[in-house]
């Protein structure tokens, strides 16, 4: 029977293959829009209601676009809305969590040094804490600070360094990022469908009744697009922040994370600027390197348990499971003869300063956590270890390694 292990990977790629090609979709759009607004130019004999014009050219054409601030005074034949993407965003990327954070919770998720948790705590905080952002957030608009758009983004950034601090507490460090991102999305969708959509809803419906839509409801939605635009590029660094274990793998990770957001609002402003003025605001990115340098020298700071306190940390029951399974003797040699020289607390292989995307195989508390990794990896594959690296990693030691794996799932 095929490996099962193989076609949830293959799943797992599917879904995350999915997520990325919608996110490019939604965020291209979004990006496009906002442009769009701040590059509005006023022209004489512009039809009534017509707020602003613009010409483009692209593909070899060109494009004549026209923004109504209301509505049109009828329904157009031809309408596109632009939801999809933000829905199949958010759909694929939970799904996404659930598949490697949930399911591999063991591994990713929870982190014993920090919370003993069970993997069903670790699943409930992690689902229940996601809406916890849109309620606040959302609140916040509806309420007077609504009226106040850079006192409202504030209150936002200190809920976001709350949360940023809170996840590094329980979870793992790139599952800390992770979910600070997750957090922040869906702040993100849910502006798509709770308020961008019905609002729009409405000025179409008053459109079809012969009614004179309010413009307040345009206002709304421009507000919220505007939110999305600025939260757009931490989203995609917490995103893809753990392929990075400089970012996530510290004492201060969570400060990185919040510095982060900081990065993508001073690059956001530069470029809506620029869109809107013809030149930007040159000093944002002198702000933005200085706050990256900080970045840089807060990431130099170790983070994780040392190798004493590794041997020295009770096993969970699930790298019990794995410890105690036949063969693990054997499979244990040779990760530590292939491995631990770049996957090491302090690696010994030439030009490496930290290990491989934070993965550590020392002890067998660390072989253990990993072993799926492992196995699919070093066992399975010949992904690992690297061509240069691989003088004793025979056949035959890769099958030691994946015949470990399956006594211990047998068991």
């Amino acid at each position: 029977m095929y490996d099962f292990s193989v076609i949830w990977d293959w799943i797992a790629f599917a879904v995350r293959w999915l997520h990325v090609v919608t996110a490019m979709a939604w965020i291209g759009a979004s990006f496009f829009f906002i442009a769009l607004d701040l590059g509005l130019k006023k022209a004489p004999n512009m039809p009534t209601g017509v707020h602003g014009e613009e010409w483009q050219v692209h593909g070899g054409g060109f494009y004549h676009i026209q923004k109504y601030l209301v509505a049109p005074e009828n329904m157009p034949e031809h309408l596109i809305w632009h939801k999809w993407q933000s829905y199949i965003t958010w759909v694929s990327g939970a799904a996404l969590l659930m598949i490697v954070y949930w399911v591999g919770g063991e591994l990713f998720l929870l982190d014993p040094t920090k919370a003993n948790l069970s993997l069903f705590q670790g699943i409930l905080i992690s689902g229940g804490s996601l809406t916890i952002g849109w309620i606040a957030y959302d609140f916040m608009c509806k309420s007077k600070l609504g009226e106040h758009s850079t006192l409202l983004m504030l209150l936002l950034f200190v809920i976001l360094v709350i949360m940023a601090w809170g996840y590094d507490q329980i979870f793992t460090g790139r599952a800390a990022l992770l979910h600070l991102g997750a957090f922040t999305a869906t702040i993100m969708t849910g502006n798509v469908f709770f308020q961008i959509m019905p609002n729009q809803r409405i000025v179409v419906a008053d459109l079809m009744a012969g009614r004179t839509p309010d413009a307040k409801y345009g206002k709304i939605a421009k507000l919220r697009s505007t939110h999305n635009n600025y939260l757009t590029l931490p989203v995609v660094f917490l995103m893809l922040s753990n392929h990075y274990p400089l970012a996530f793998g510290t004492e201060y990770s969570w400060i990185i994370a919040s510095l982060i957001f900081l990065t993508g609002v001073t690059i956001r402003h530069y470029f809506n600027t620029m869109h809107a003025t013809g030149q930007g605001p040159h000093w944002t990115w002198a702000v933005t390197v200085i706050l990256m340098i900080i970045i840089a020298w807060l990431s130099s700071v170790p983070g994780g348990d040392t190798y004493e306190e590794a041997e020295a940390r009770a096993l969970t029951p699930y790298e019990q499971k794995f410890v105690s399974a036949k063969g693990f003797e054997e499979a244990y040699d040779v990760v530590l003869g292939n491995c631990s020289m770049c996957h090491a607390r302090e690696p010994s292989w030439d030009g490496l300063r930290w290990a491989p995307k934070g993965v550590v195989l020392e002890t067998q508390s660390d072989v253990a956590r990993y072993a799926d990794k492992i196995y699919m990896h070093a066992g399975l594959s010949t992904a690992m270890p690297p061509p240069n690296a691989i003088a004793t990693m025979t056949a035959e030691n890769r099958g030691k390694i994946v015949a470990w794996v399956r006594n211990a799932r047998a068991d």
